[in-house]
């Protein structure tokens, strides 16, 4: 009996870590699929933003993977109640990136703006959770500083570097605001990069979470 629940929890484990890879495996692969996808199947240059991939030929992608992503979120289980709670709330920021479209542009409606102005809320949202997980939930261990494992030493540093990139990119974004729209530097597409950089930094976190690297002996 006892050598069954023993397999039964390094089953549960392993598939628990499996869901960790795929979720970072999304994030990590979801900017370079829409960029590329829309150039293969529509044409044209690259968009200003990873939402603005919402009005191309990659909408499917895009939806589907926020809502992969938030399905994913909401089944996570952490320590404590406060990672059930961030991951929930993580959940439906993602969800709302997906079903509140960015505003379409300078011709928008009213409505569209407002919508607009909602995915903009729940991307900051999802954005800042991602980042609490990993400054705040991932670093957590039952053991003492002391008597962790390099390998988890490791990860708790790449945990940090993910976290504080992505808080970096949000208050790079969030300057943005109040750079004109017609200024040099929006040429290089400023609001994709930063937002590929965040998505980025959360998916390889998730590749660590779920020890696809770093992973203990």
């Amino acid at each position: 009996m006892l050598d069954y629940l023993s397999e039964e929890n390094e089953s549960l484990v392993i598939s628990y870590k499996k869901l960790r890879i795929t979720l970072g495996l999304i994030g990590f692969f979801l900017p370079f699929s829409l960029i590329i996808g829309k150039r293969f199947f529509e044409g044209g240059g690259i968009l200003d933003s990873i939402s603005g991939y919402y009005y191309s030929e990659m909408r499917n992608i895009f939806v589907g993977a926020l809502w992969a992503i938030g399905i994913f979120l909401y089944s996570y289980r952490g320590y404590e109640r406060k990672d059930d709670i961030a991951g929930t709330a993580a959940c439906f920021a993602a969800i709302g990136v997906a079903l509140l479209p960015t505003t379409p542009g300078l011709t928008a409606t009213p409505r569209e703006t407002t919508l607009g102005y909602l995915h903009l809320v729940c991307a900051a949202s999802f954005f800042g959770l991602m980042a609490f997980f990993c400054l705040c939930l991932f670093t957590k261990s039952n053991a003492p500083k002391a008597a962790q494992t390099p390998q988890k030493r490791k990860r708790n540093l790449v945990y940090l570097i993910c976290g504080w990139t992505i808080v970096v990119c949000i208050v790079a974004m969030f300057l943005l605001i109040f750079v004109p729209t017609d200024a040099w530097i929006r040429a290089f597409k400023p609001v994709l990069i930063l937002e590929t950089a965040a998505v980025l930094a959360f998916g390889f976190a998730w590749f660590v979470k779920g020890e696809l690297i770093l992973k203990d002996t």
